[in-house]
């Protein structure tokens, strides 16, 4: 087919927003704590809403983009995170943002489903591994912005003034004066209107899926499942998506409570400077996998990651404000490496099995919860330490890891 440089850039602006409505939770969990008087275990169950919803739709997402088609499967996504934050912003109270969030969830679980066998068609398989990996350069740099964007909009709406413009002036109607980080949410609701308009408005081709892409029957999922490899790496996605949203979840809320850091600015710039090197570090991991094999490049990136989460925990102010955008960077080999030492375990169904690594993506939910839980006891540094235990098992698979096909490298 032909290719569509304009659908190429509809993606990825679609990976832009995605990662906009996705990424920003860390940096408002301490104000949503103090707004609404809630428990860490209580505020962990949002990020648990958001991320539960990948275990629960995933598979059958990509099931119905398959019978509706991608355009079809966008919409559904993008009408998801319209109403769960249109939902949120006009009614911002606890028990909604739960459900407003799982909403949300399963319209980004869809998206991701639809999106990446599009890039695919409208890039050209030959350009396909440079636009997918450019894609993640763009989801981690809306990954950055988003704690900005919450952050200029408070400090601009917490505070009386007759210069704002006709953005600010139209938030400060429609967002109560004690909650000005609702304001976020006004932002998102708009800029899911936004693509869906675009988005119906655009033609789309016709998806002919890989194998690598198809989602496979129940049963495929059942036979892989009993396949001892396959669950291992099922647990490893689900330990780096729980590490990932652990960390990112807690980081401003852990630098107001042990070193009294504004979480509107001082927090909001470090869960920023993760997003923004846990991205950078990509291109430095891209570069050292071309001389050595990734589970070398992995063990080595585990045990600076470990390192730098003890400085966040244990050290000073001014080393912790900087160690946790330092664990953001070590991390950022982990996802692409072990998603792909996953895939090169197995020899074939590699459709299903990443729908499977996907819904593991729920550790994302669950490890939040259990941090904030154990926070709850014994102090958020002490629920933190839970981040040893999966940071660990992400270390372990470069021990354990026996691929049938090893990443290529100069000496190779």
């Amino acid at each position: 087919m032909k290719r569509s440089t304009y659908l190429v850039g509809l993606i990825l602006l679609i990976f832009f927003v995605t990662s906009l409505l996705t990424n920003v939770l860390g940096a408002i969990i301490p104000d949503i704590i103090e707004s609404f008087g809630l428990t860490l275990t209580a505020a962990a169950l949002l990020p648990f809403a958001f991320f539960i919803a990948y275990g629960v739709i995933s598979i059958p997402a990509g099931m119905l983009v398959e019978t509706y088609r991608e355009k079809r499967g966008i919409l559904v996504g993008f009408s998801a995170g319209f109403l769960g934050s249109l939902a949120f912003a006009l009614f911002p109270h606890y028990g909604v943002a739960i459900g407003s969030l799982f909403l949300t969830g399963m319209g980004m679980a869809t998206l991701q489903v639809a999106i990446n066998p599009l890039l695919r068609v409208a890039g050209g398989e030959e350009n396909f591994a440079f636009n997918a990996a450019f894609s993640q350069l763009v989801f981690g740099s809306a990954s950055f912005l988003s704690p900005r964007i919450y952050s200029y909009l408070v400090q601009n709406l917490s505070e009386p003034a007759s210069d704002r413009g006709l953005v600010l002036r139209t938030l400060a109607r429609v967002v109560p004066a004690k909650l000005p980080w609702v304001s976020v949410y006004w932002v998102f609701a708009f800029a899911a209107l936004t693509m869906l308009a675009v988005v119906s408005a655009s033609r789309f081709p016709k998806v002919q899926r890989t194998e690598e892409e198809r989602v496979g029957t129940w049963a495929t999922h059942r036979m892989l499942l009993r396949n001892p490899m396959v669950l291992l790496f099922i647990v490893t996605i689900f330990a780096y998506v729980g590490s990932e949203q652990g960390t990112a979840d807690w980081i401003s809320k852990f630098l107001a409570t042990y070193h009294h850091y504004d979480p509107r600015t001082t927090g909001a710039s470090a869960v920023s400077w993760f997003w923004g090197l846990l991205t950078a570090g990509c291109l430095l991991g891209m570069l050292l996998l071309k001389f050595f094999d990734s589970r070398k490049v992995l063990i080595a990136f585990s045990m600076a990651t470990l390192l730098s989460l003890t400085l966040a925990l244990f050290g000073p102010g001014s080393a912790s404000v900087v160690a946790f955008p330092l664990v953001g960077l070590c991390a950022s080999v982990m996802w692409p490496i072990t998603f792909s030492l996953a895939l090169n375990s197995v020899a074939e169904h590699h459709g299903s099995f990443s729908g499977l690594l996907c819904t593991a993506i729920c550790g994302g939910a669950i490890v939040p919860v259990i941090i904030g839980r154990i926070g709850d006891t014994v102090g958020l540094r002490g629920g933190m330490g839970f981040l040893y235990l999966t940071f660990g098992w992400i270390l372990s698979v470069g021990f354990w890891a026996k691929p049938l096909i090893t990443n290529k490298t100069i000496s190779s």
